[in-house]
């Protein structure tokens, strides 16, 4: 006998293996046994199977449930004064030379303490999951030293310890320079490399490790020795590339196979080809894309014909993307970037799990995965993407239990 049958629902599967858009399954029913999917299929398919808790779900589409694979979202205090200051005509510049920026972001976050984070990054946790998440990647970054990138990483442990959603942790090791080693950043590598690697390494606190590839951040070469050090841990790889400018960050990430490569408006032919060969995900960013009030999309019909998968995800943090919405993110995702809606509910399940090393777990609604759920009172899923923001799912479950 199962733990629970969903009946009376129709379900968006996401399944490309179920020849329908969505992965459709209409007048569906799913058991759930043990935290994971059992069966699948039309409601007369099951009915002969019985289960502890049987419930119609009045019509509603069942999709995965949400994943968020790019976010910053521990980090001190906020930037809404400096995002005032823009409005009045203050450039980025300007802000960061009295003392702003993600300057301001690192001080804050050094001078909190482990609690103080987890609790500053709890309501804006909530609001993803709110919004239909049941999978969050979080990375670090904004204590570009050994002992605020360990304490963030322990902040978001935390996080998936008391919340009913499954966290991803990050190493953003090479995210910015601080100003202690303005004139020394061959010094900053090495000690992020030598110092901060090892010891998050020590800890067990993440399975990936990330790295910013631009002019205002970190060379290839710079990248090219993390990722050397970052592998002979074990760890899985993540690139920031090619949000301002190209400098080949994403076939320098195709050459040590990483997961995804995140942002990629300046990527080319060549980076696209490379990602495909390498088997990654592509991780599109319409949040900061829109706050940045940037013109120069990533290259939709080149991942499509390549067919690199193409995630969605908030890159929710304090300065180039306050986003708390993953809807609204498939929303943007159509509307500036041009996914069709099925291609940005995708982005946000199953190639989401893959920007994450998890599609063996989570992502589609398949038998054998962890039944991690969304219900949704719409009448098609396209919905998802349709509606500008739409508030949330009326049901999200966790392992096969309501959350």
């Amino acid at each position: 006998m199962w733990d629970r049958l969903l009946v009376d629902c129709h379900i968006a599967t996401m399944d490309p293996a179920v020849d329908a858009p969505f992965g459709a399954i209409e007048n569906g029913a799913i058991g759930i046994q043990d935290g994971r999917i059992v069966r699948i299929g039309k409601r007369t398919e099951l009915a002969g199977y019985q289960a502890k808790k049987v419930e119609p779900l009045g019509g509603a589409w069942v999709t995965p449930g949400l994943i968020d694979c790019h976010t910053h979202l521990v980090f001190g205090g906020n930037r809404a004064g400096e995002f005032e200051q823009r409005l009045e005509g203050a450039s980025y510049e300007e802000i960061a030379a009295a003392g702003g920026g993600i300057v301001s972001t690192v001080a804050a976050t050094r001078a909190a303490s482990r609690d103080e984070l987890v609790e500053a990054a709890r309501p804006r946790l909530r609001a993803l999951m709110r919004g239909g998440c049941t999978t969050v990647e979080i990375k670090s970054g904004y204590g570009l030293d050994a002992a605020t990138e360990i304490k963030m990483l322990e902040a978001a442990k935390r996080l998936g310890e008391t919340e009913t959603v499954r966290i991803d942790r990050t190493l953003l090791a090479l995210h910015a320079l601080p100003t202690d080693y303005r004139e020394e950043r061959a010094a900053f590598v090495r000690m992020a490399i030598e110092e901060i690697l090892p010891a998050v390494a020590e800890r067990r606190l993440v399975t990936a490790v990330d790295a910013f590839c631009e002019g205002i951040g970190f060379t290839r070469n710079e990248v090219r020795a993390l990722f050397e050090a970052a592998r002979r841990h074990g760890f899985w790889l993540k690139l920031h590339a090619e949000q301002l400018s190209n400098l080949r960050g994403a076939e320098l990430a195709a050459d040590f196979r990483a997961l995804s490569a995140d942002h990629l408006e300046h990527a080319d032919e060549e980076g696209v080809a490379a990602m495909a060969r390498a088997h990654m995900a592509a991780v599109l960013l319409p949040g900061a894309f829109y706050a940045l009030k940037e013109t120069k999309k990533p290259p939709v019909d080149l991942l499509r014909r390549y067919g690199v998968p193409m995630a969605i995800a908030t890159d929710c943090n304090p300065g180039t993307s306050p986003v708390l919405s993953p809807t609204l993110m498939m929303s943007m995702a159509c509307t500036l970037f041009g996914l069709t809606p099925e291609e940005a509910v995708a982005g946000m399940t199953r190639c989401a799990a893959k920007a994450l090393g998890r599609e063996a777990e989570i992502g589609t609604i398949t038998v054998g995965k962890v039944a991690d759920l969304c219900v949704w009172a719409v009448d098609r899923p396209a919905e998802l993407a349709y509606w500008i923001g739409l508030p949330g799912p009326v049901r999200r479950i966790v392992a096969g239990e309501d959350a």
